[in-house]
């Protein structure tokens, strides 16, 4: 008998048997409040009727057509609709699978469009698992160790986490923005740099926000050497953080954009976004690939634009993460072992730290642990597991916050008390 593989860690005993917009139900009928979404890939919630429909009504017409053989209307829709929502001059797409695909489209259009080796990185960063991507990953080691030698060419600058460095906002700004600069003359000259690749707030690596003056360091930069600015937008867009992109909070101008999970509400599909004069420098031949640009997760990915406009689900997820935020605060201000709320919309994490102001991965996976006996689903994140992340649905009403919020008190106090 064949089994899953031992290595693969499941952050919860719920075998899922069906899912309504931010809850789920097990085997046993038991309901939970589902503030994982998938790891921040049910936009819309799960089994939106309107994804759903959309789905169903693309099987029956067709599955599979792939998109360098012949073109399909739902594809070429959607590239329509997407021109609605990216950032100006961002006028060419190109899809894949996944969040690690899309990233490693970038690369390889970065390289080809500006004839450079070098990309530089942000600590803390997440950007995939195979192995470009894993490369451009400081996260973890769990990401990246293993499998040496990782590609060359990348290089790490401090992101600008004011929490790790124990300093203001401004200081770690400034910081990050000096030692990027030091990089820039002792690790890869500018003329060796094709990217700066960019989450505009950590992922895994502890939902940690950028800022404005961070990212206008950055696109001063990136024009005054002909660098081009990557922004990965995997974890970040399609409204999680309160506004369409998350760059949009720092007034972020990308030259590439990569987008994937909450795309297509649950369905496998990334892409990259450049304008036309960048994308026709990538080589002919480099861009493809057999499942990307699948039909059916098109069609969801349309359904998933209708119902993010139509439902106001930018504004829900800016209004439900400032009342999430606060409900998590209060919690936090009860309990020393919380050091930290912090996020932007509904990305909103919760950081432990003992007494000595270590952080505390041991905690934190006991109070997620406990959630999830009680009926909340959560995960954790940081470079030590020491953060409790919230991620729910973008469709998560001011009840279920409320019942949220209530649950985890209730499991903070039982582990911590």
């Amino acid at each position: 008998m064949a089994e899953l593989s031992q290595i693969l860690k499941q952050a919860t005993g719920v075998v899922a048997a069906r899912g309504e917009g931010v809850v789920l139900f097990d085997e046993d009928d038991r309901r939970y409040l589902d503030f994982t979404a998938g790891i921040g890939v049910t936009s819309t919630g799960h089994c939106h009727p309107r994804v759903v429909a959309a789905a169903q009504e693309q099987v029956g017409k067709i599955i599979h057509a792939q998109y360098t053989t012949v073109m399909h209307r739902p594809l070429l829709d959607l590239v329509e609709r997407l021109g609605d929502v990216l950032p100006r001059n961002l006028d060419r797409m190109f899809f894949a699978n996944s969040g690690s695909e899309a990233v490693e489209a970038a690369l390889r259009l970065s390289r080809q469009a500006t004839g450079r080796p070098n990309v530089i990185v942000f600590h803390g960063g997440f950007h995939g698992r195979t192995v470009a991507a894993a490369s451009m990953t400081t996260s973890g080691t769990k990401f990246r160790s293993g499998f040496s030698p990782l590609m060359a060419g990348v290089h790490v600058s401090p992101f600008p986490d004011p929490g790790h460095f124990g300093w203001p906002v401004e200081q770690a700004t400034d910081f990050a923005l000096s030692q990027l600069d030091y990089v820039l003359q002792t690790l890869s000259t500018p003329a060796d740099t094709a990217a700066f690749v960019v989450e505009p707030v950590l992922g895994e690596g502890g939902y940690v926000p950028a800022n404005e003056r961070f990212f206008a360091g950055l696109r001063e930069r990136a024009d005054e050497y002909g660098i081009l600015l990557v922004v990965d937008e995997v974890q970040t867009g399609f409204g999680r953080t309160g506004k369409f992109w998350g760059g949009d909070h720092f007034g972020s101008q990308p030259d590439i954009l990569i987008t994937a999970k909450g795309l297509a509400s649950g369905f496998p599909l990334s892409g990259i976004a450049a304008s036309s004069e960048l994308m026709e420098k990538a080589w002919p031949g480099s861009q493809g690939g057999t499942y990307g640009a699948n039909a059916v997760a098109c069609a969801a990915a349309l359904a998933t634009l209708d119902v993010i406009q139509d439902e106001g689900l930018v504004r829900n997820s800016a209004e439900r993460g400032a009342q999430l935020k606060q409900a998590l605060q209060l919690v936090a201000d009860k309990h020393e072992q919380i050091t930290d709320v912090r996020g932007l919309g509904l990305m909103i994490g919760n950081e432990f730290r003992d007494a000595d102001g270590r952080p505390d991965p041991i905690t934190a996976a006991a109070v997620q642990q406990e959630a999830a006996r009680r009926g909340l689903l959560l995960l954790t994140c940081g470079a030590w597991s020491q953060v409790v992340r919230f991620i729910p649905a973008l469709v998560v009403s001011p009840d279920e916050i409320d019942e949220a919020a209530n649950i985890w008190s209730d499991a903070v106090t039982a582990i911590t008390s």
